[in-house]
C-alpha cells in the first residue's frame, strides 16, 4: 500500500471516513495526526453507523495499530465515552496507541472556547466550541498539559496549580463565568490518567519502525484545506493544520517517508459554521442538496449544525492541489445530485471590486471574499449511481461530470462514492500504485 496521506479539499465534512475506511484494509497503522474532538467522521459497516471524533476509524478492523498522534489535542473525557462506545459494540481496542506528547484538552479550555464564541457577537468564527482553539494556544504559549503528564501525579498537580487560577481570572473577570476548582480538575483528570495509562506510548517510535519494516502506514488528517491554519479562509479555520503538510509534524515523521497524498471532495460543496463560500446556495437548491436521502443529510456530526451547501469550486479544487501536491481524488456522495435537472461547476471568480476573472487564487485572502462564481452548467442524469460498481457503470452525463472535474484540477478521479455503504464504491484507478500526477504550469 506504500505511506499514504488522505486529505480533506475542501471546507471539511468531505467523506474522509468512508475513504479512510476503504484504504485501512490494505494499512498496518492508521495514524491521525491533528486537530481534536471537533472532527467528525462517520463509517456504515453493514447497516451499523459509526461516528468517530478522536479515534481513527480503522479500529473497525481487527489487528490494525491505531495511532493518535503528537500533534492532535485531545480530550480524555471525550476519548474514555468514544472508547467505550466501541468497545461496547465489540470493537477490539488492542491496538489503539496515545502520543504520550499529545496536548489534553482540559474543562477550563471548553469553557473559554464558548464564551469567547459568544462573545464575538457578529463576528463569530464558527468554532465547535470543543476547546480546540484554546488547547493549541497553551500548546503555542508552552504552558499546556501533556498526555504523560496526566501519569504523573506531582507533575501534573504542579501544573493545574499554576494554570487553573490564571484560567480562572480569564473567565471571572472577562467572562462572569464561575471558576474551576484545583482539587476537582486534578482528581478528575489523575483518573482518566489511569484509564488511558494503557495506550500511551512513544508513537513517533512506532510509527519509524513501522517506516523501516516497510510496513503500509494511512494519515488521517480532520477538518479540510480549506480550514487550514495557515492555508486556509482566515480566521474561519481550525487551529492546526490538516492539509498535506501536517501529517509530518503531526505524526512525528519525516516528509520523504510519504508516498502519496490523496484528496477527498464531495461532488458538491458543503461548510459547517461561518465564513466565504463563494458557491454557496441559499435557496431551493442548497435545501435540495441538504436534505437528499436521509443516510447523507448534511449536518455536522460533532455539533449537529446544518452544512451550507452549495456547487463544486474547480478554484478551490485547484488550489487544494497545489497546497497539497495531491495526486488522485476521491469524490463523494455523487448519488446527491442524481435527480437534478442541471448541475453548476465553479469554473473561476469574477471579482466584485474590480472585474477581474480569476482562476487559480494566490491566497484566500481579499480576492476569495470579493469573488462572485462563473459557473459552467451540466445536464443532470437523472437516474440512481447508486448501482454502479465501475466507471462505464456510471450514466454518460456523471462521467462527463467527473472527466469534466478531473481535466480542471489535473488531476485524476481515482475513487467514486455513491452512497454510505462500504460497497458503494468505484475504484477508476489503483488510488495508492496510480500513475503518478505530472505537474504542469498554469497561469493565474
Amino acid at each position: 500500500m506504500a505511506n499514504v496521506i488522505v486529505v480533506g479539499a475542501q471546507f471539511g465534512d468531505e467523506g474522509k471516513a468512508k475513504v479512510t475506511d476503504l484504504l485501512s484494509r490494505n494499512a498496518d497503522i492508521v495514524v491521525r495526526y491533528q486537530g481534536g474532538a471537533n472532527a467528525g467522521h462517520t463509517v456504515v459497516v453493514d447497516g451499523d453507523t459509526f461516528k468517530f471524533h478522536l479515534i481513527p476509524s480503522g479500529i473497525l478492523y481487527k489487528g490494525k495499530t491505531c495511532v493518535l498522534g503528537p500533534g492532535m489535542v485531545i480530550d480524555p473525557k471525550a476519548f474514555v465515552k468514544e472508547l467505550k462506545g466501541l468497545t461496547d459494540r465489540g470493537l477490539d481496542d488492542s491496538g489503539l496507541k496515545v502520543s504520550n506528547t499529545a496536548h489534553v484538552t482540559m474543562p477550563y479550555h471548553l469553557a473559554i472556547d464558548a464564551a469567547d464564541e459568544e462573545s464575538r457577537g457578529d463576528h463569530k468564527i464558527g468554532t465547535t466550541k470543543r476547546g480546540i482553539g484554546p488547547t493549541y494556544a497553551d500548546k503555542c504559549s508552552r504552558s499546556g498539559i501533556r498526555i504523560e503528564d496526566l501519569l504523573d501525579a506531582k507533575v501534573l498537580r504542579g501544573k493545574l496549580e499554576w494554570l487553573v487560577p490564571k484560567k480562572n481570572i480569564i473567565l471571572e473577570r472577562l467572562y462572569n463565568l464561575p471558576p474551576f476548582d484545583v482539587d476537582a480538575v486534578y482528581e478528575e483528570y489523575l483518573d482518566y490518567g489511569k484509564q488511558m495509562a494503557k495506550y500511551v506510548c512513544d508513537t513517533s517510535a512506532i510509527i519509524f519502525n513501522a517506516v523501516q519494516e516497510r510496513k503500509n502506514i494511512l494519515f488521517e488528517g480532520a477538518q479540510g484545506t480549506l480550514l487550514d491554519l495557515d492555508h486556509g479562509s482566515y480566521p474561519y479555520v481550525t487551529s492546526s493544520n490538516p492539509s498535506a503538510g501536517g501529517a509530518c509534524t503531526g505524526a512525528g515523521i519525516g516528509p520523504t517517508i510519504i508516498d502519496r497524498v490523496i484528496g477527498v471532495s464531495k461532488a458538491f460543496m458543503t461548510r459547517v459554521g461561518e465564513g466565504p463560500f463563494p458557491t454557496e446556495q441559499e435557496g431551493k437548491i442548497g435545501e435540495d442538496l441538504r436534505q437528499v436521502g436521509k443516510a447523507w443529510a448534511e449536518v455536522g456530526v460533532t455539533t449537529g449544525r446544518p452544512r451550507r451547501c452549495g456547487w463544486f469550486d474547480t478554484v478551490i479544487g485547484r488550489y487544494a492541489v497545489r497546497i497539497n501536491g495531491l495526486d488522485c481524488l476521491a469524490i463523494t456522495k455523487l448519488d446527491v445530485l442524481d435527480e437534478f435537472d442541471e448541475i453548476q461547476v465553479c469554473v473561476g471568480y469574477r471579482n466584485k471590486q474590480n472585474g477581474s476573472i480569476i482562476k487559480n487564487i494566490s491566497s484566500l485572502a481579499g480576492e476569495f471574499r470579493d469573488a462572485e462564481p462563473i459557473y459552467e452548467t451540466f445536464k443532470g442524469w437523472k437516474e440512481s449511481t447508486s448501482q454502479c460498481r465501475s466507471f462505464k457503470d456510471l450514466p454518460k452525463q456523471a462521467q462527463r461530470y467527473l472527466d469534466f472535474i478531473a481535466g480542471e484540477l489535473e488531476v485524476p478521479v481515482a475513487i467514486v462514492s455513491v452512497g454510505p455503504m462500504r460497497d458503494q464504491t468505484i475504484i477508476i484507478e489503483d488510488p495508492i500504485h496510480g500513475p503518478k500526477r505530472v505537474l504542469t504550469h498554469v497561469n493565474n
